[in-house]
C-alpha cells in the first residue's frame, strides 16, 4: 500500500524541478543537461557512499535527497524532450523488479517462484533478461561490465566476473604473489626509464616509450591490487575513501600544529611534518 505521505514528498520534489526548470525558474537548473550532470551524479554517489561508512543518519538522509534530485532532474529532463516521462523511468523499473522476481511476486506453480539461495536468484535473474526481455547474450561474459565505470570499480567487477566462470586463483598466496610480481616489474621500469633519462636530449622517443612502459607497470599493479581487494571480499573503492578520508583527517592535523609552531609547510621541514603526522596516528 502506498503512503500518501511518500506520494506527496515525491510530488513536492517533482513540482520543484518543474519549478527549477521552468523558463522563469533558475538560470544555472535551466541550462544544465544529462551530459553536465553527469559528474554530479558520481560526486553525490561517493559522497552517499561515505555517509553510510559514518553511520551518521542525518548524513545519509541528506545525501540521499541529493541523489533524488539528480535522477528526478535527469528524468524530467528526458521529460521535456517527449522521450520518457518520470513516470515511465518509475514504471519500468518497477515493472522490471516485479518481472525479475518471480519467487517473491511468481504465481504458484512457476517453476522460478522457489529459490534456493542467493546464487539461483542471480541465475534466474541473468535467464529472464534473455529470455523475457528479448537482451541479446554478451558475446563476453565481460561486455555486461558497463565501460562507463570508474576504472577502479571497473577492475573490480571485470575480475569478479571472470573468478565466477571460474578463472581465479586457487588461494591467497597466488594473489600475493601476483603482487609481489607487478611491484618487481614497476621497480625494473623505474630502473629502465631513470636510466635512459640521463639521455634525454638524444633519445626523446626512448624516453617516451619507457615512460609509457610504466604507465603500463603501474596499471598492473593497481589491477593485482584490486584483485587481491577482491579475493580478500573488500570493496577496493570502499577501501581508498576510507584512506583518503584518514589522509585528510592526519593531514589537516599537521597544517594546524606547524601553523601552531610557527613553521611552513614546505620540504625543509619535513621532519615537523613526520613528527605531526605520527602524532595525529596516535
Amino acid at each position: 500500500m502506498i503512503n500518501n505521505t511518500q506520494t506527496e514528498a515525491f510530488k513536492a520534489l517533482y513540482d520543484t524541478v518543474v519549478r527549477l526548470r521552468a523558463p522563469d525558474g533558475c538560470p544555472w537548473d535551466r541550462e544544465q543537461s544529462p551530459a553536465t550532470l553527469r559528474g554530479d551524479l558520481i560526486e553525490e554517489t561517493y559522497e552517499c557512499i561515505e555517509a553510510i561508512d559514518e553511520k551518521d543518519p542525518a548524513h545519509i538522509k541528506e545525501e540521499l535527497g541529493d541523489l533524488f534530485l539528480l535522477v528526478t532532474m535527469l528524468s524530467y529532463m528526458h521529460e521535456q524532450e517527449g522521450l520518457f516521462s518520470v513516470a515511465d523511468a518509475l514504471k519500468s523499473i518497477t515493472e522490471k523488479l516485479i518481472r525479475r522476481h518471480p519467487h517473491v511476486f511468481g504465481e504458484v506453480g512457476d517453476p522460478r517462484s522457489q529459490v534456493k539461495d542467493s546464487a539461483e536468484v542471480l541465475e534466474n535473474w541473468a535467464k529472464i533478461k534473455v529470455e523475457q526481455e528479448g537482451r541479446k547474450p554478451k558475446d563476453s561474459l565481460l561486455d555486461e561490465v558497463s565501460r562507463a565505470l570508474p576504472p577502479l570499480d571497473r577492475a573490480y567487477k571485470l575480475q569478479k566476473k571472470a573468478a565466477k566462470a571460474g578463472f581465479d586463483w586457487p588461494d591467497i598466496k597466488g594473489v600475493m604473489g601476483k603482487v609481489e610480481e607487478e611491484l618487481g616489474e614497476v621497480a625494473t621500469a623505474i630502473g629502465e626509464l631513470e636510466a635512459i633519462s640521463r639521455h634525454a636530449k638524444e633519445l626523446p622517443e626512448g624516453v617516451k616509450s619507457r615512460q609509457e612502459a610504466l604507465e603500463g607497470e603501474l596499471g598492473d599493479l593497481l589491477f593485482s591490487v584490486v584483485n587481491l581487494c577482491r579475493f580478500l571480499k573488500v570493496e577496493p573503492s570502499v577501501a581508498l575513501q576510507r584512506t583518503n578520508t584518514k589522509f585528510v583527517t592526519r593531514f589537516t592535523h599537521v597544517e594546524k600544529r606547524m601553523k601552531e609552531t610557527g613553521q611552513e609547510l614546505k620540504p625543509g621541514n619535513l621532519a615537523a611534518m613526520d613528527g605531526f603526522w605520527e602524532e595525529a596516528k596516535g
